[in-house]
């Protein structure tokens, strides 16, 4: 598609815009994460391990993509483990480090709860041309970047550095 004409919008406009957005998906990430029997933390970890696919993930790569410390990711992986979601897998290379697989069957029920979800962003995502759509990733990408840079600064809990 060509694209559709937008309304003009400000920078507080498309901000107002922005929290609701994660308004809404922080909140349906919560109830797809109770519907799957874990906690959000997990459920983001858990996709970590999706993503990564056939690249199987360290327990500190894990814990570097998810903030958190290496004793917490122990914690998220053992109840990712009991609750059937991943397995750990011996690192071929290092015998002192263990790599995280996604369980099939549990590849299978998270693509069912997020399907339909899925399905309609990529109907929104028709209404939007090629360069529309470069865009819209182009923002996303550096929006996250961002938010990594802040959460960083956060983490470092240091007076001297402006959040």
């Amino acid at each position: 598609m060509d694209g559709t004409p937008r309304p003009p919008a400000s920078p507080a406009q498309a901000l107002s815009a922005m929290d609701h957005l994660i308004a809404a998906h922080l909140i349906g990430q919560q109830e797809l994460a109770r519907r799957l029997g874990l906690n959000v933390t997990d459920l983001t970890c858990f996709a970590f391990v999706l993503e990564a696919g056939e690249e199987l993930l360290t327990a500190g790569d894990l814990a570097a993509r998810a903030h958190v410390t290496t004793g917490a990711v122990t914690g998220i992986l053992n109840r990712l483990e009991r609750a059937g979601y991943v397995t750990r897998r011996p690192d071929p290379v290092d015998r002192r480090r263990v790599r995280v697989a996604a369980v099939p069957d549990a590849v299978t029920r998270v693509e069912a709860v997020y399907a339909g979800h899925y399905q309609r962003l990529t109907t929104l995502f028709a209404d939007y041309s090629p360069e529309e759509l470069a865009v819209i990733t182009d923002w996303f990408t550096r929006a996250t970047a961002l938010a990594h840079e802040y959460l960083e600064k956060l983490n470092r809990n240091d007076p001297e550095d402006e959040c």
